[in-house]
């Protein structure tokens, strides 16, 4: 399993920093232990392993703890029984009726102790996102991030009345955007931790992160690299979603396109915080099944219905508040990095007002009874690049600016087509807001 790869793997990181040199079970007694189940809340669940089973009361009367017994007990059934999902975090059942038994298999694979023991903490170094899913990423710096988080969990979960534990997965997530958003540097992450909470049937617990909002944060740590990473869900049934590339240098296009799209304007327009609250079309199975998740995967939500039909809803987008207008920023911003060319964002704006100047001076001249919104609205509807040259020549009688019409068509030849309903859907945008 993965997860033993994954724990394996931070196990050299960790000896490499600290100059030590353990072997996994005995990392798992001297560090995971007393952090993870030496204590009633717990960091993380294993279905019928021996931290969730009850201790007999004559078992308890020699003096030891209840953790230290049940402690003894887990390392008698890595020894005896050897791996299954309650000694090994995502392997398979041992019975073939079980969830899980799908993964068994008539090959006599030799698994070690270690495998065992490094699954446990291999699996608490994942980053829980919406959906129940997990994302392990063998990079060393991320798993060593995930590490040190650990301790401040512990601290957050006796700070907490009330709190649900075995929210590692998830805890791991919160703390990753934290970190994000102090440029992972954890002492000052540290000095400003107020993570929100939930009501979850009358207990409090952590709420889990969006799929973005890690990829988001993935992207600040490794701004220039493709990484690879193992999703998966641990249940009745475990659920694989398989390897997946994270192209983070395309979700590092939005931040830098924000920066030169609205470096003229004097004010603060969509803050890192607001770009990250991108909601998504996608779930995060969804975006899986596109096999790697970059732009595409973070088309925003609700931009279909704006988008002219086929493609979408063709509904008039409607600027009512604050809110509204970051929305449409988003739009944009998520449609030129998709476009990769700002110059048509230029263009798009241009033939907007070009729209907007010949819709007046008809209003003006005929009192809109020569049909000219009519034909505005035929050609923001448009749906491939020939209706476009065709419905632009319209205008042609209708304003100077035939050069700002030309410099559109021409930009509009060059673009590959299955691009093209996003330009249609930014002049939409334009135009919408011109007329606000």
């Amino acid at each position: 399993m993965y997860t033993s790869y994954i724990g394996l793997k931070f196990l050299e990181v960790y000896n490499k920093k600290k100059g030590t040199n353990y072997k996994a079970e005995d990392f798992f007694n001297e560090v995971v232990f007393p952090l993870f189940f030496n204590d009633e809340k717990h960091f993380l669940n294993v279905a019928n392993s021996s931290f969730f089973q009850s201790v007999p009361k004559k078992q308890m009367e020699n003096g030891e703890s209840i953790h230290q017994i049940k402690l003894k007990r887990f390392h008698k059934n890595v020894k005896e029984d050897g791996a299954s999902l309650t000694t090994m975090v995502g392997y398979a059942a041992k019975g073939e009726k079980a969830g899980t038994s799908g993964q068994l298999t008539s090959l006599n694979y030799q698994i070690e102790n270690d495998e065992m023991y490094a699954s446990w903490f291999g699996e608490a170094l994942g980053v829980g996102v919406k959906g129940g899913y997990v994302l392990l990423i063998n990079e060393p710096e991320l798993l060593w991030y995930m590490y040190l988080g650990w301790e401040t969990y512990r601290k957050f979960l006796k700070q907490t009345p009330n709190i649900k534990g075995n929210q590692i997965e998830t805890w791991n997530g919160q703390w990753l955007y934290h970190l994000a958003r102090h440029n992972f540097d954890v002492e000052e992450a540290l000095g400003t931790i107020n993570f929100q909470t939930e009501d979850v049937s009358g207990k409090l617990a952590l709420p889990t992160i969006q799929w973005s909002n890690a990829v988001f944060a993935l992207s600040k740590l490794y701004p220039d690299k493709t990484i690879t990473g193992y999703c998966f869900n641990l249940s009745q049934t475990n659920t694989t979603l398989g390897f997946i590339n994270f192209v983070l240098p395309k979700i590092r296009k939005l931040y830098e396109l924000r920066d030169k799209i609205f470096i003229p304007e004097k004010t603060t327009v969509l803050k890192e915080e607001e770009i990250e609250t991108l909601s998504t079309y996608y779930s995060f199975k969804g975006a899986c099944r596109m096999g790697t998740i970059g732009l595409k995967a973070l088309e925003p939500d609700k931009l279909r219905e704006y988008m002219p039909a086929p493609f979408g809803k063709s509904k008039d987008y409607k600027f009512t508040d604050e809110e509204s207008y970051i929305q449409y920023q988003l739009f944009k911003l998520w449609i030129i990095a998709m476009i990769n060319k700002t110059e048509l964002l230029e263009s798009a704006t241009k033939l907007a007002d070009i729209l907007i100047t010949i819709e007046n001076q008809d209003k003006e001249s005929n009192r809109g009874k020569s049909g000219t919104s009519q034909k505005i609205k035929e050609f923001l509807s448009v749906r491939n690049i020939r209706e476009f040259a065709d419905k632009l020549t319209d205008f042609l009688d209708l304003t100077e600016d035939r050069e700002n019409l030309r410099i559109a068509l021409f930009e509009v030849l060059k673009m590959p087509s299955d691009l093209f309903p996003l330009f249609i859907t930014l002049i939409r945008f334009e135009y919408n807001y011109l007329n606000k």
